[in-house]
C-alpha cells in the first residue's frame, strides 16, 4: 500500500511523533529510526520516518536512490514545499519516509533568520500527522537548530545509547536542551524511553554500561537491548531494513521485540 492509498483511509488518532536523538555520532539513531519504524511496520502500524539528518543514511537505508530526488525535506523547511508532496515509499509494509540530503546542511544556516525558526518543522508536519501512528525524527548528532526543530514538532524523545565506554558522556547537555525546549515552546515533550545498542555479551564492559545507564534513567530503559549484529551493518547498503534484508537475524528479531514495547508503551 502506497502512501496515495493511507492518504484517503480514515485519519488516525493523534500520532506519537518521537524523535530519535542523542547528539553523539554513530550510537545507532538512523539504525533505530530505519528497523524499529519497518518493524512496527511489520506489525501493521503506519509509520513515517522523516530524515532529519544531512548524512541522509536513513533516506538511503530505506532504498531511497538520493541522486534521484528532485526535493527533500529541505525544501519543505526553506521553499515551502508541502510535506505530503515529497512522501516516499519504501520495501518495507506500513512504512513511508521524508528524504534527506547533504542540502539540509544549509538549512542550519538559513533557518536561523527565519520567522518562528524553532517550529517550522512542526507546522510543516500537522497537516499530516494524524495520517500516522508513529512518526520518527531522525536527528542530526548535534544540538543545533535542525535538533531544537525536531525536539519542538515531537511529543517524545528516544534516545539510543551505546554500550561502550563514554555512554552517558553528553547525555547531560541532551537533557538540559530538552528542558529547556518543554520550558519554553513545548510543554509536552517527555522521554519516551531509552535503547541500548551495539551489546556485546561477551564484553563486561557492555553489561556495566547497560547497568549504569539502567540506573541513570530508571524505568524508561526498554527491556530489549540491541545487539551488535553484522545484518544491521550490511542491511543498509542493499537499502532494505533488517527485518527484509534477514528476517531471522538477531538484530531482527530485536528491534521486533522492541517494536512491541513501543507498542506497549503506547
Amino acid at each position: 500500500m502506497g502512501y496515495r492509498d493511507i492518504k484517503r483511509g480514515n485519519p488516525k488518532k493523534e500520532s506519537q511523533i518521537i524523535a530519535v536523538i542523542n547528539q553523539k555520532g554513530g550510537v545507532g539513531k538512523s539504525t533505530t529510526a530505519i528497523n524499529l519504524g519497518a518493524a512496527l511496520g511489520e506489525l501493521k502500524k503506519k509509520v513515517l520516518v522523516i530524515d532529519f539528518d544531512p548524512q541522509g543514511n536513513t533516506t538511503s537505508g530505506l532504498g531511497i536512490e538520493k541522486e534521484t530526488l528532485e526535493q527533500d525535506i529541505y525544501d519543505v523547511l526553506m521553499n515551502g514545499v508541502e510535506i505530503e508532496d515529497i512522501v516516499c515509499d519504501t520495501p518495507g509494509p506500513n512504512v513511508f519516509v521524508v528524504p534527506a540530503t547533504i542540502q539540509l546542511a544549509g538549512a542550519e544556516i538559513e533557518l536561523v533568520s527565519a520567522m518562528a525558526r524553532e517550529s517550522v518543522l512542526a507546522s510543516k508536519l500537522a497537516p499530516i500527522s494524524d495520517q500516522f501512528d508513529y512518526i520518527f525524527i531522525d536527528c542530526p548528532p548535534s544540538l543545533g537548530l535542525l535538533t531544537v526543530n525536531a525536539l519542538v514538532a515531537a511529543n517524545s524523545l528516544l534516545i539510543p545509547i551505546q554500550c561502550e565506554y563514554y555512554a552517558l558522556e553528553g547525555v547531560t547537555k541532551l537533557l538540559e536542551s530538552m528542558k529547556m525546549v518543554k520550558t519554553r515552546l513545548n510543554s509536552k515533550l517527555e522521554i519516551f524511553g531509552v535503547v541500548m545498542t551495539m551489546f556485546d555479551s561477551r564484553t563486561t564492559l557492555s553489561k556495566q554500561v547497560v547497568e549504569e545507564v539502567q540506573k541513570y534513567f530508571g524505568p524508561t530503559v526498554f527491556k530489549t537491548i540491541i545487539p551488535r549484529n553484522i545484518k544491521l551493518s550490511e542491511a543498509p547498503s542493499h537499502g532494505l531494513p533488517v527485518t527484509l534484508y534477514a528476517p531471522t537475524s538477531k538484530g531482527s528479531i530485536a528491534y521486533s521485540k522492541l517494536a512491541k514495547e513501543v507498542i506497549r508503551r503506547g
